[in-house]
């Protein structure tokens, strides 16, 4: 093994090749059709043959490459990857195409997130209700203070706890894709500087809504949140 494996580890040295290589493939860099030779990616990246097995395994499970005897590693097809994948989600947000990506998660997001506030007006329990209400609190005060860490933390949860509501296994699920969707924002300056104070009362009522047992409202307000974020990116990235 190589001294630098030996003192990283090759747990370390494994994150460290998948968080260059997959952002690379996922970015264009390698296009659909690139043949990617083990011998090659260990040159380059200074490892052994186990760690770029290993990485390339997570991709293979990713569905961004393929494995085939005598051939080497293909990049597959971009309609072929497991596009819910969080990680392949941070990588693509983080490449040249990413106010397309972003337009298609948020409209993925409008199409879905109504639905789930609908439902949840519907099945949320009490601490659930309970939790709503503290985290659209909690945003509203990170808004004021201008806060977009600590806004976007209490926005994730806020929307997870959304989706969990539903009672849709399915939409629950959601919750990490909805969760890069609105991190990939912050982190990439994709949103206003400051939290829209609009954006903040919509959370606000929408907890309401879902205290309220109001299906309706919970799924029209929603929409209005949604359907403000594709209104934002229509300015910041268009």
């Amino acid at each position: 093994m190589p001294q630098q494996e030996a003192r990283q580890g090759e747990g370390g040295l494994h994150a460290r090749v998948l968080a260059e290589l997959g952002p690379a493939i996922a970015s264009g860099e390698h296009p659909p059709g690139t043949v990617l030779r083990i011998d090659e990616l260990e040159q380059h990246y200074g490892v052994s043959r186990t760690v770029i097995r290993e990485a390339v395994r997570v991709l293979e499970a990713m569905h961004l490459v393929e494995t085939r005897r005598r051939v080497g590693i293909t990049v597959r097809r971009t309609e072929e990857w497991n596009v819910f994948d969080p990680a392949v989600i941070r990588w693509r947000l983080a490449g040249p195409d990413r106010p397309r990506q972003l337009r298609s998660l948020t409209m993925l997001r409008t199409a879905v997130e109504p639905v789930a506030a609908g439902l949840a007006a519907a099945a949320a329990t009490p601490g659930q209700c309970g939790s709503l209400t503290a985290l659209a609190a909690e945003m509203a005060a990170a808004g004021r203070a201008g806060d977009l860490q600590e806004y976007l933390v209490h926005d994730v949860a806020f929307h997870r706890v959304v989706l969990e509501a539903s009672g849709n296994e399915m939409f629950a699920r959601l919750g990490d894709v909805v969760a890069e969707v609105l991190a990939g924002r912050t982190e990439h300056h994709v949103m206003f500087n400051a939290p829209d104070p609009a954006a903040v009362t919509l959370h606000v009522r929408v907890a309401e809504a879902v205290r309220a047992r109001d299906a309706e409202g919970a799924e029209r307000l929603m929409r209005e949140i949604c359907v403000g974020a594709l209104r934002e990116l229509e300015i910041l990235a268009p």
